[in-house]
């Protein structure tokens, strides 16, 4: 007999007509159009299950070597410090937490948590957002066409900074860096003014 799909409602009606006695098992076989393997097999997942249709509960497959709070963890730790290399947040898995995955386990569970690598936006540590602030608002009454400026501007990058890191997908990594500057040359950037050299 092919495979074919047999209702929870005919498994109930056969298994009642058989406890209660009210045909014989070919006629119930011959009503209800199953083969006698077949209820037998319904039979048992009865007796068994209370049943006649076996359930699976969860998610098929492996379980996950990480749970929630696990992968809850590496997000906050990437939060605070966006450029973790993923042999470090093994070690830090192992040490804080006692759980033992590969490398490629945590780079799968950032993914499904929406984390991306990203080229990095370096802030520089020595910035003091009130003091930004109050340049801002110092600077907006003059025109762009009134402003000019002159400075030494050389950056350093030879330096032992990461480039890329990691966060949400949508935003950019960002990490406070100390910024290694160099006298090297004068660089002259102007709106739109006219600048003359006075003698």
């Amino acid at each position: 007999m092919p495979f074919r799909k047999i209702s929870r409602d005919v498994k109930l009606a056969a298994i009642n007509l058989y406890e209660h006695n009210m045909l014989s098992l070919e006629q119930i076989l011959e009503c209800v159009g199953i083969s006698e393997s077949t209820f037998w097999r319904v039979c048992k997942l009865w007796r068994e299950t209370g049943d006649v249709v076996r359930h699976n509960y969860g998610a098929a497959g492996r379980p996950r070597a990480l749970h929630f709070d696990d992968v809850n963890y590496l997000v906050r730790l990437i939060h605070h410090r966006p450029d973790w290399f993923l042999d470090e947040l093994l070690d830090l898995l192992d040490h804080n937490r006692f759980i033992s995955v590969h490398y490629t386990t945590i780079y799968r569970e950032l993914a499904r948590a929406g984390m991306s690598l990203k080229k990095l936006k370096k802030i520089a540590r020595e910035r003091n957002e009130d003091r930004r602030a109050d340049f801002i608002r110092r600077m907006a009454q003059y025109e762009p066409e009134e402003l000019g400026f002159i400075d030494e501007t050389s950056k350093d990058e030879r330096t032992t900074a990461r480039h890329f890191g990691r966060s949400q997908k949508g935003q950019r990594a960002a990490k406070k860096e100390v910024f290694q500057l160099l006298k090297d040359h004068l660089r002259l950037q102007s709106t739109g003014c006219s600048l003359r050299r006075r003698w």
